[in-house]
């Protein structure tokens, strides 16, 4: 190990065993047990600082004690945290936790991810404030000091009394479309009432003169009440703020922030952009939402967190829509479609980092760059091979996020029975973004099952693309013959529930580990896995069939239909369509089909469908043939260019139109290009070109 580990058994309320931890870690000695190493033991902590050796401290309760210890002692040495506690000495299975404990502090020890481009946010103090008037002109008097407020009233402003000073803009309509980010949002909107605030004096001249009093100190007219007098009109005068005829176009303006009032939120998303806070109408909420929003002022960076290779993204082709993935399950509306360059396109400052976009990708187009799966997978194998080292076996991956899913784990620990021996809780940003390479690569790499753990705070569109993952994944181990649930997702939102879905039946066996690591390309990853698994099967298997929308699978062709047009091959942007070139043929590479359906759709005789399978025939990719057909000869010339369906196929559809009623016309179509031009120059009725 790099990272020299300090670990302490929590005043003794936990089994730690040094000597097994350094067999199972190849240490050169067993490392010193503390008791109280926040305490009565800080010295060895201080010790180890000194030392210079980078440092690995299996405490992540005390780890702002350590982290300020370490920064005044002015340490020259890197320091990380894990949690052994809560995830391996507070359970049930405590006492024979120490091969859990060798992977946890193994998978610490792994290497930092790459890093990758940073995305970058400049945010000032232009606050929009958006709602009805009462509630929005409240927060706009505590807010105005702090921040450049704006407001929207949404409503019709009855009882929201405009402030006595001129301090910040108070504008009033229907809001049309708000979007952008922290930084850079547009608000469209369009003014409904008579009165125009921008231009209003507040004299008070048209409340007194509203004989309907349908005017208040709002600004806005009641035109319940309002019984078209026009008194208010004449009462304006030059200042001329109020039209009843007004046409009023769509307005828009930029601001930094939005606090979003409204009882319905103006942006729906499960993940609204950073910058934007719709707290509802509790007042305790709304007084947390604006302290969240005066903080975000200032230059942020995050990174960018995916990938995006156009040239074997099966987006779209020819304005032909196929694979929209990405977009149905990204909760933040960062991804959109631009099916005229056959392409889709991400906002950076939208990503928040799920990985869900890369998940659900059938070709590897889109990409988790932070961390990649290349980082996630080193991680999975040294965890996995300490475990096994220390004496574990039939290892449980459980993968959770950071927030609600790891204080649900500690929970169960403070709480319940922990979790289980051969549960190895593996922390990601989000669990979206553990996908079907990283779920059959853990398998494949010695896990006996996995576990993907939905705390809540995830958006429904993510479980339902994880659960269509592991129907795949699960039907692929089942067709090797592995009957077990082995990949599963677990919705629990207390301690209770998890441990429900952990302590039940024991695991299924887990496999002989693979020696090759995971890589970054998703195909290329799960033809490894895949080779390693039939290798291990216990039957021997040629073809699997999997369910509707996956990833592999055959295109079959209804040769009575198919006229060889060749459309498809134009449409599929992998290249598992392809020609022949010499000769009229269909050929299949079904290793490169990612069945997103373009070819389905472009095909002007719907002549083919897609079979969804995973097959590992000899031919797998190699080019066969899905259709081919004798080629038809030019009547003149005796040149082939064109198959002999295609030409009988327009014949039929065309021998009685009357550009064809000219004698000999119709037989143009039995020619080559070059033969029908002379044909045309020597027989039209004018013998002109000009007049063709």
């Amino acid at each position: 190990m790099r990272f020299k580990p300090l670990l302490c058994n929590c005043n003794s309320t936990m089994t730690v065993d040094g000597k097994a931890l350094a067999k199972a870690l190849d240490l050169d000695a067993a490392p010193a047990v503390q008791s109280e190493m926040c305490r009565r033991h800080l010295a060895a902590f201080e010790a180890a600082v000194r030392s210079g050796d980078d440092v690995l401290v299996a405490c992540t309760q005390e780890a702002p004690l350590f982290q300020a210890l370490h920064d005044e002692m002015q340490g020259s040495n890197a320091i990380r945290f894990v949690n052994i506690r809560e995830t391996a000495g507070w359970s049930a299975d405590g006492k024979t936790a120490a091969a859990k404990m060798a992977a946890l502090l193994a998978m610490a020890d792994a290497p930092e991810p790459e890093p990758v481009t940073n995305v970058s946010y400049r945010a000032g103090d232009e606050l929009l404030i958006v709602g009805p008037g009462a509630a929005a002109l409240s927060w706009a008097e505590r807010l105005q000091e702090q921040a450049s407020v704006t407001v929207l009233m949404t409503d019709d402003g009855r009882g929201a009394a405009l402030p006595h000073e001129r301090r910040y803009p108070v504008l009033s309509g229907a809001v049309a479309e708000l979007s952008g980010y922290l930084g850079a949002f547009r608000i469209r909107w369009s003014q409904r009432n008579a009165i125009d605030l921008e231009a209003c004096t507040r004299c008070g001249a048209c409340v007194r003169a509203c004989p309907e009093s349908a005017i208040d100190h709002s600004y806005q007219i009641d035109m319940d009440k309002c019984r078209s007098h026009r008194a208010c009109v004449q009462a304006c005068g030059e200042i001329r703020a109020i039209d009843f005829s007004r046409q009023d176009s769509a307005r828009d303006d930029e601001f930094d922030l939005v606090l979003d009032l409204s009882e319905t939120p103006l942006l729906r998303q499960s993940q609204p952009p950073q910058g934007y806070l719709a707290p509802g109408r509790d007042p305790l909420d709304q007084a947390l939402a604006a302290s969240q929003l005066l903080q975000m002022t200032g230059e942020f960076d995050k990174p960018r967190f995916f990938q995006y290779r156009q040239s074997v993204c099966a987006h779209g082709r020819s304005n032909i829509t196929g694979c929209t993935q990405c977009i149905d399950v990204c909760s933040t509306g960062a991804i959109r479609s631009v099916i005229d360059e056959n392409r889709v396109e991400v906002e950076p400052h939208l990503c928040m980092g799920c990985g869900g976009c890369a998940t659900v990708c059938p070709s590897g187009a889109m990409s988790y760059a932070y961390p990649r799966v290349a980082d996630a997978g080193a991680r999975l194998k040294a965890g996995l091979k300490a475990y096994t080292a220390a004496g574990g076996r039939d290892a449980v991956i459980l993968f959770h996020n950071g927030s609600d899913g790891r204080a649900l784990v500690a929970d169960l620990a403070r709480q319940g029975r922990g979790l289980p021996g051969q549960v190895i809780p593996v922390e990601v940003l989000h669990v979206a973004s553990v996908g079907m390479d990283l779920l059959l690569g853990a398998i494949a790499l010695g896990a006996a099952e996995v576990r993907v753990l939905g705390a809540g705070s995830e958006a429904e569109e993510y479980a339902a693309a994880s659960r269509r993952q592991m129907a795949t994944a699960n039907a692929i181990l089942n067709g090797f013959g592995w009957p077990e649930e082995r990949l599963r997702w677990i919705a629990a939102d207390t301690p209770l529930a998890l441990e429900a879905a952990l302590w039940r039946d024991a695991p299924a066996k887990g496999l002989k580990p693979a020696g090759f690591a995971l890589s970054n390309d998703k195909r290329s990853t799960l033809d490894f896995v895949f080779d390693h698994l039939r290798a291990q099967a216990p039957q021997a298997v040629e073809a699997i069939p999997l369910p509707a929308q996956s990833p592999f699978g055959a295109v079959a062709v209804d040769k009575q239909k198919c006229t060889l047009c060749l459309a498809c091959v134009g449409s599929c942007p992998e290249s598992a369509l392809q020609d022949a070139k010499d000769l009229p043929a269909l050929r299949f590479i079904e290793r490169n089909c990612v069945q997103c359906g373009l070819c389905v759709r472009t095909c002007p005789e719907d002549a083919l469908s897609l079979q969804p399978r995973l097959s590992f025939a000899a031919d797998v990719k190699l080019p066969r043939v899905l259709n081919q057909a004798p080629a038809f000869e030019c009547v003149k010339c005796g040149k082939p260019f064109a198959t002999k369906q295609m030409v009988e196929s327009m014949l039929a559809r065309l021998g009685g139109h009357s550009m064809f009623a000219e004698p000999g016309a119709l037989d143009r179509l039995k020619m080559c290009a070059d033969c029908r031009v002379t044909d045309l120059l020597q027989n039209s009725r004018h013998g002109n070109i000009h007049d063709l």
